[in-house]
């Protein structure tokens, strides 16, 4: 799915255009046993519930691909019976209406115990009457050839708000609140089946992921049994140590900034250029940054070869998952110096006396601790 099929669904997750008519849930404690289920029929809620569940799942829809949103393609063993994708198909098919087959799919989840605590389980089903589009893309509500049957799946942690004094509107004074446990914005969730081409696709699932850092590898082997994303902050880590391994003494400031430089131009470009397909590099387009950076042949070819060894060679990510897109961060074991990503050319490094420095230009204003100083 791209980021124009994410946003289509997503609207789908609105009071105004709700396409949502079941929902299922289990509420599980931190022995990972079931508090309670629930099921409802989802217009049938009052209209101030109804939008707090679309909110919920209008965020499990929410981030960008790559770093919180991965397409995951189902292997072909798991589309036999008893296989994982042919467990969400049934469930799917049969609208949330065999209680067996969401239970089966519950506990699939709730063995993976990757969640901590208190948590909510909840699942949606919807239909969704896929509108005609013109040649210059404007829907025709009423040239509907296609039908999208979807299951969305939220898994929300559950916390414990703390007593206190809480102001309340309606008596306009301030009441004692008792301690309640509150439902959270979504940790991991999935939409199945696939959206693309503006039509299901049975063989493949959109996986929200909100930690940057856990790559929910136990709860994607457990329901979908196809090989997890690697993490934001691993495929980072990840990149570091293979620019600094297989470059060894040409990791130089220069170059760095240089690598840096290039990739952040190449999202910049992509998403100025309002590409609904998401960017994505694999050692074929850096080790060309390398070498027009002035990195020998040898040594792009010595990068490539371990960068396919630890990504994969069919495994492209996005080039912001590569570095820090927010900004440059210079780093000594007692000084860190943090500059806009754009602005590389303020920072060189410098041999006086036989002593490295950092130069940073200034220009322009300096303040120490908010003090303007000379």
């Amino acid at each position: 799915m791209d980021k124009k099929a994410i946003a289509e669904i997503r609207k789908l997750m609105t009071m105004n255009n709700c396409r949502i008519d079941k929902i299922r849930g289990c509420y599980v404690d931190e022995n990972r046993e079931i508090v309670t289920e629930l099921k409802e029929t989802f217009l049938a809620l009052e209209e101030s519930t109804v939008e707090k569940y679309c909110e919920i799942f209008r965020k499990t829809l929410g981030g960008k691909i790559g770093r919180n949103l991965f397409n995951l393609e189902f292997p072909l063993a798991e589309e036999e019976a008893g296989g994982k994708q042919d467990l969400l198909y049934r469930v799917q098919q049969s609208g949330l209406d065999d209680s067996t087959l969401v239970r089966a799919l519950f506990d699939r989840i709730i063995e993976t115990a990757v969640f901590p605590d208190k948590y909510l389980i909840l699942l949606a089903h919807g239909i969704y009457d896929i509108p005609g589009r013109t040649s210059d893309g404007i829907d025709m509500e009423d040239a509907s050839d296609y039908v999208y049957d979807f299951i969305l799946c939220s898994i929300c942690p559950v916390i414990l708000l703390k007593e206190g004094l809480c102001y309340d509107s309606e008596k306009m004074c301030f009441l004692d609140r008792r301690s309640d446990w509150a439902v959270q914005r979504p940790d991991a969730g999935f939409l199945f089946p696939a959206f693309d081409d503006r039509a299901a696709n049975l063989y493949g699932a959109l996986l929200y992921n909100r930690s940057k850092d856990n790559g929910r590898d136990e709860f994607i082997d457990a329901v979908f049994h196809t090989r997890p994303p690697m993490a934001v902050g691993v495929q980072k880590d990840t990149f570091r140590e293979v620019l600094v391994d297989s470059l060894e003494d040409d990791c130089s400031l220069p170059l760095v900034q240089s690598v840096h430089r290039e990739l952040r131009e190449m999202a910049v470009t992509h998403k100025e250029a309002h590409i609904p397909e998401p960017l994505t590099v694999g050692a074929k387009e850096v080790g060309q940054i390398l070498e027009a950076s002035g990195v020998s042949a040898e040594k792009a070819a010595a990068f490539r070869v371990r960068y396919e060894q630890a990504f994969g060679a069919d495994r492209p990510v996005p080039p912001q998952n590569l570095l820090n897109a927010n900004q440059l961060e210079y780093k000594t074991p007692d000084v860190v110096v943090k500059v806009a990503p754009d602005r590389s050319d303020l920072v060189t490094m410098r041999e006086i006396g036989g002593v490295k420095y950092l130069l940073i230009k200034a220009d322009e204003g300096v303040e120490l601790n908010g003090v303007a100083v000379r």
